[in-house]
């Protein structure tokens, strides 16, 4: 079965409200969506403005962060249905730097409930934090994912998209080889086929994030679980966020 590719990035905290603008134009000028999804999550304080400029064009909205309650007495915070209201169509849980913070996996849990609730599509973020054996990476992967959907019924699953993030590559410049890959996504597409079932489990859409750029990502969109990527720093310049993009849809005719 062909799942739509899709190219997220995630701004992190960058960028100025007119930084996000100009990128957005830029994306949007240059990029159809005829073969793959683009996405871009920007601060919050970028969101309604980028927003806008997005409206003309096929590039999506989301967030990197949202709150497990619907409203409420949570300073500092912000809701599904404010994230809704901004334009968002997704929003990132659980990344490895909020897992860092603290953030548990039942708290992802909540949230990645709440964004399903909202009508956002959850951008689940699983990953080792230390390099591993593959047997190794794999329990710590089928743990987290387990407890962070843990309260995702069958019919939502297809909804929600997983990126595996192995920590250690995250803004390092390193990445697992191919190999590693290949083990690794096989791995998870059998997880969530056992988990939620063939039909379910077949459609969701699995990610790879951590140093992905403009020169590797062909290797990497080549693997055949891989269904996208999750970028940060190489997502804040136009022509490397576009020659990912101009990759996957390569690599997306070939898996059709």
């Amino acid at each position: 079965m062909s799942i739509r590719t899709l190219i997220a990035g995630n701004w992190k905290m960058n960028g100025t409200p007119e930084f996000g603008v100009t990128l957005a134009k830029e994306l949007t000028q240059n990029f159809t969506c005829d073969k793959v999804d683009m996405l871009i999550c920007p601060s919050f304080t970028s969101l309604i403005p980028v927003a806008d400029t997005l409206k003309d064009g096929c590039v999506k909205l989301g967030a990197q962060n949202v709150h497990a309650e619907a409203s409420g007495a949570h300073t500092g915070e912000i809701s599904a249905e404010m994230l809704k209201a901004c334009g968002c169509e997704y929003v990132i849980t659980g990344h490895s730097e909020r897992r860092a913070a603290g953030e548990t996996d039942d708290q992802v849990a909540a949230k990645t409930c709440a964004a399903l609730e909202g009508g956002l599509t959850p951008i689940l973020c699983i990953g080792e934090n230390a390099k591993m054996q593959p047997a190794e990476a794999q329990e710590v992967l089928e743990k987290q994912l387990r407890a962070s959907m843990k309260n995702i019924a069958v019919t939502e699953g297809s909804q929600v998209v997983i990126a595996y993030e192995p920590v250690w590559a995250i803004g390092t410049g390193l990445v697992p080889t191919i190999d590693d890959l290949k083990e690794a996504f096989t791995f998870l597409r059998q997880l969530v086929i056992k988990t939620y079932g063939e039909e379910v489990g077949s459609k969701i859409r699995l990610l790879y994030g951590g140093s992905l750029n403009a020169e590797n990502a062909a290797d990497i969109l080549a693997v055949t679980d891989i269904n996208g990527g999750l970028i940060g720093g190489a997502s804040l310049k136009a022509p490397s966020f576009l020659a990912i993009a101009e990759v996957a849809s390569q690599y997306a005719e070939r898996k059709a």
